[in-house]
């Protein structure tokens, strides 16, 4: 078994749970969905990358090459996650509204052609940056104790 690999999918995997609950008392709505959509609190991206960079700190020290590599993965991961996933859904945002608008013009003008997009733009992709530190948090804590653990033997 590759314990760091299954550190980080334990990190995933906890986050990705966790969103059902915090989902449910942000709206006061079970939402299975919540269980495999991207974006929300905490962000499994964060938390699987700083899980495995944890545990490998602390199987390895932070002078080891695989804890270099997985420092730098997970700072981009993170990055991106707050970055460019998340621009990406504020645009999809704006063209999901700018159909409606359009809708509504072709509506008061008959002469205006506009077929509706079929499908809306997935919105939710990024997280904020208080999702990802969330995120970054349940990882660090899972790394370590899944560390300890395999330590106890």
């Amino acid at each position: 078994m590759n314990r760091a690999l299954t550190t980080a999918m334990i990190g995933i995997g906890t986050a990705q749970a966790m969103k059902l609950p915090l989902f449910y008392l942000k709206t006061g709505k079970w939402d299975l969905s919540q269980l495999t959509q991207t974006g929300g609190m905490p962000s499994s991206h964060s938390s699987g990358v700083s899980a495995l960079a944890t545990y490998i700190a602390m199987k390895r020290g932070i002078s080891a090459i695989d804890f270099a590599v997985s420092s730098v993965f997970g700072a981009v991961v993170m990055y991106d996650a707050m970055g460019i996933r998340r621009a990406a859904g504020e645009i999809a945002i704006e063209v999901n509204d700018l159909d409606e608008q359009v809708e509504r013009l072709a509506k008061q003008h008959p002469g205006l052609y506009h077929e509706r997009r079929r499908k809306a733009l997935k919105e939710r992709l990024g997280h904020l940056p208080r999702e990802v530190v969330g995120g970054a948090l349940l990882g660090i804590a899972i790394g370590a104790f899944s560390y300890m653990l395999e330590n106890k033997k």
